[in-house]
C-alpha cells in the first residue's frame, strides 16, 4: 500500500500581517508622508525637524489611535466618512416626473354640522 504524503503547513492562516506592530496600509501611509516631506523639505538643512519628527509623530499617532481597534479600522472609517449619506438601490431617472397629487381637503367638502 502507498504511504500518505504529508506536507507541513502553517497553522496561522488568519494572522494579521504586521511590520513593527503596524498594518500594511499604516506602513505605506507613514512612508508616503516621509517621502513627500523629504521631497519638499529635503534641500533644507533641518531634516530632523521637517521630515523625521512629523513622520515619527504620525507613526505614534497611528499607534495610539489604533490601539484596541479591529483590523483595517481607519480604512473602514474613511470609507464610511467619504461615502454618500443617502444610499439608493436604484439609479436616478432623469426622465421621471412626479405625478400630480390630489389633496384630501379639496376632495372632501366640509359640512355645516362638523363631521
Amino acid at each position: 500500500m502507498d504511504e500518505i504524503r504529508v506536507t507541513p503547513m502553517s497553522q496561522c492562516l488568519e494572522k494579521k500581517l504586521k511590520i513593527m506592530g503596524f498594518e500594511i496600509p499604516d506602513v505605506l501611509a507613514v512612508f508616503i508622508v516621509m517621502s513627500l516631506l523629504n521631497f519638499i523639505f529635503g534641500p533644507i538643512g533641518w531634516k530632523v525637524f521637517t521630515v523625521w519628527l512629523p513622520t515619527l509623530a504620525l507613526a505614534g499617532f497611528l499607534k495610539f489611535v489604533k490601539r484596541g481597534k479591529p483590523e483595517k479600522h481607519l480604512i473602514h472609517l474613511s470609507r464610511y466618512r467619504l461615502s454618500p449619506k443617502t444610499l439608493s438601490a436604484f439609479s436616478i431617472d432623469e426622465k421621471f416626473k412626479t405625478p400630480p397629487t390630489l389633496f384630501y381637503e379639496k376632495l372632501v367638502k366640509p359640512t355645516k354640522g362638523g363631521l
